[in-house]
């Protein structure tokens, strides 16, 4: 709820990276809509002001909006890396189109407004 606001806002629709196979899915689904793999550090507070601008920006519906929590999934961030050849940063937005990065920002640099004109 905002300071001077009587809305509650509404749950953003991650999808919660949890797995390598769901990796692999994902990157396969990539073919046909975006997927924007999102790394997250829940004990920094720049990451979660970059969270919180990117899900008020951001039209989930124009991509698979994909959350990867680092401190419990870290080695699903290395093979990110490993597979986009993208070297790892926190908080970090990556966008995959038909298995290409498109788009790759850390920190404060993250724009969803700079992803949606992308795609």
């Amino acid at each position: 709820m905002g300071l001077f606001s009587s809305k509650q806002k509404a749950e953003f629709p991650w999808v919660k990276l949890t797995s390598s196979e769901q990796l692999q899915e994902l990157l396969k689904s990539s073919e046909t809509k975006p997927v924007l793999l999102f790394k997250h550090s829940t004990r920094c507070s720049i990451s979660a002001m970059a969270i919180n601008r990117f899900e008020n920006n951001m039209d989930p519906e124009k991509a698979t909006c994909v959350y990867l929590d680092l401190l419990a999934y870290r080695s699903l961030s290395n093979e990110i890396e490993e597979l986009t050849k993208v070297q790892h940063q926190s908080p970090q937005a990556i966008l995959i189109s038909n298995h290409e990065v498109i788009y790759t920002e850390t920190h404060n640099g993250i724009n969803a407004l700079d992803i949606l004109k992308l795609i």
